[in-house]
């Protein structure tokens, strides 16, 4: 602004001051002192030189136009006007020019990719933990429980029998252990007594459930033993002999003869005399091809009350079968039990079949 003052024409400074100063004392008030500044418009000082303010008041400040009345905005719009120049553009931002390299440093982005490897690889670790423990699971599920290892209830050795009743008996008629039934009779079938053949296994068609002939019966003990054997039974009052056979996937061969006599004094003498089943040494009379007996201890499974029971094994050595056998007597009928296997008969599956089927009669 200094230069457009100084290039305006100054013809007549003093008389334009005089002039000047006697408008403005002509304004002001007359009491006023005579060293007060005068208050000089702003219309004045556009016209004058930058020697007017000093002429007008030798004691007046430079900074007197400082006061001036709102009318010198104009003047300053003239002087500077805001359309005549642009605003400066923003400087670019030079030192966020390289941002790829000022937020991405180098060192940075390795630990951000090694978690983010971490992180995957343990999530693709629970995914196909996961996925394999669910496969899992569906496989077990869909297979029957004897097939997964730790889970079968066949790996002691034992049989799936199937579910075992006791079958009615005719009307008024009581059970062989209970008051009123002083020879313990089993007034049901004693076909319906037999124990069924386990799951799996092969029945023998000459032993399917019927009756047997006593002479089929006596073919089981050897060939010195069966004349006394048939003695003693045709004195004993026999009734019916029922019996059922199976052999099963492990070779095993299985039978079962139920004989009934006409009261529990007549089973008890056969078993006691012509058997001699509770000998201290075992029985006398032993099946066919066994030379030596060994007498075995009947666990407390097998012991049904009202009952008695007597297991054996064929002592070594033996041929290549080894036979086990026992005797259950339940009142007026006498069980004989039978296995028979290759190599060693085994000691869980004769021991199960001995149990359920004392049950049966007791």
């Amino acid at each position: 602004m200094t230069e457009q003052l100084s290039e305006q024409p100054t013809e007549e400074p003093s008389t334009t001051a005089a002039e000047a100063a006697a408008e403005a004392r002509a304004g002001a008030p007359a009491e006023a002192p005579a060293g007060t500044p005068a208050v000089v418009p702003a219309g004045a000082l556009a016209e004058g030189s930058a020697g007017t303010p000093a002429e007008a008041s030798a004691g007046t400040p430079a900074e007197a136009p400082a006061v001036a009345p709102a009318e010198a905005v104009p003047a300053a719009d003239a002087v500077a006007p805001t359309d005549a120049v642009p605003p400066a553009p923003a400087p670019a931002p030079e030192a966020t020019a390289p941002a790829p390299e000022a937020t991405a440093p180098v060192p940075a982005p390795r630990r951000s990719r090694r978690v983010l490897w971490a992180v995957a690889r343990w999530t693709a670790a629970v995914v196909v933990c996961g996925g394999v423990g669910a496969g899992t699971a569906m496989g077990i599920t869909a297979l029957d429980r004897t097939d997964v290892p730790g889970l079968a209830t066949e790996s002691d050795g034992r049989w799936e029998y199937p579910k075992l009743r006791l079958p009615a008996l005719p009307a008024d008629k009581p059970r062989p252990f209970t008051d009123g039934n002083d020879g313990e009779v089993h007034h049901a079938d004693v076909r319906r007594l037999l124990l069924p053949a386990p799951a799996g296994a092969t029945t023998d068609p000459k032993l399917d459930g019927g009756f047997v002939s006593t002479d089929a019966y006596l073919s089981l003990y050897g060939k010195e033993f069966r004349g006394d054997l048939a003695k003693h039974l045709a004195d004993s009052a026999l009734r019916h002999i029922a019996a059922r056979g199976w052999t099963t996937p492990d070779g095993t061969r299985t039978t079962i003869h139920l004989l009934r006599f006409s009261s529990v004094a007549h089973a008890e003498a056969y078993k006691d005399v012509a058997l001699e089943a509770d000998g201290v040494d075992g029985p006398k009379a032993l099946p066919d091809g066994v030379e030596g007996v060994v007498p075995e201890a009947i666990g407390d499974d097998i012991e049904v009350s009202d009952t008695s029971a007597y297991a054996f094994r064929e002592k070594k050595p033996y041929g290549p079968e080894q036979v086990r056998w026992a005797y259950v007597q339940a009142g007026d009928t006498l069980a004989l039990i039978t296995q028979t296997r290759r190599g060693e008969a085994l000691a869980v599956p004769f021991q199960q079949t001995v149990t359920l089927q004392n049950q049966l009669l007791g």
